[in-house]
């Protein structure tokens, strides 16, 4: 359950981040591209603290939740770009 809020987490942060960037950029390539990339930084910075609370507060291992990680950080990720490149132009 814990994963799916995490992902959902995600999704709301990639809103956010392009929301605020059109308020504030509008809607070129160019701050569409900078919203998706600082997205995914964020992101990744996000999945990975969530990794280092499974390992150091949760017990699991680095090998236990590098799966857990690695679902977390490129589903939202993956999405992101795609949906960039085929509908953000």
């Amino acid at each position: 359950m814990r994963t799916l809020i995490i992902l959902f987490s995600g999704f709301l942060l990639w809103g956010a981040v392009i929301g605020t960037v059109r308020l504030l950029a509008g809607t070129g390539v160019s701050s569409m591209t900078t919203a998706t990339v600082a997205f995914i930084a964020v992101w990744f910075v996000a999945a990975a603290v969530n990794m280092w609370i499974g390992i150091t507060q949760a017990g699991y291992s680095f090998r236990e939740e590098l799966p857990i990680f690695l679902l977390v950080f490129l589903v939202p990720a993956v999405i992101a770009v795609l949906v960039k490149w085929k509908f953000l132009q």
